[in-house]
């Protein structure tokens, strides 16, 4: 009998899960008040790339921008309905809740 071992190590493949809309979504939830460089930090992309998220986020109706002071603080629009076919029976709130539960006692 020919016993042949696969024992080759391929290297972990990573998949990113979420996108960096969805991320900065949780991250805002988180701290309303983060500042565009701290959410790109922690997301790892640029400060513009975050600046075109929020703009992409605030244009669906996801997220509105408020002042304040020299400051902006975003607050999730929880109802929105998710814009994609398959979730589209969903809403922002219950996503956002879905990576970050504490969340739903911010409302």
């Amino acid at each position: 009998m020919n016993d042949v071992s696969l024992s080759v190590a391929a290297p972990p493949h990573q998949i990113a899960l979420f996108t960096n809309h969805a991320h900065v979504l949780v991250l805002i939830a988180q701290q309303p008040d983060l500042r565009m460089r701290e959410i790109a930090a922690t997301v790892g992309i640029t400060e513009r790339a975050v600046q075109r998220i929020v703009d992409d986020l605030t244009a669906t109706g996801y997220v509105t921008v408020k002042k304040d002071g020299r400051r902006n603080r975003y607050e999730i629009l929880h109802n929105s309905p998710v814009q994609h076919p398959i979730a589209k029976h969903r809403n922002i709130g219950e996503l956002v809740r879905f990576v970050y539960p504490q969340f739903a006692t911010q409302s």
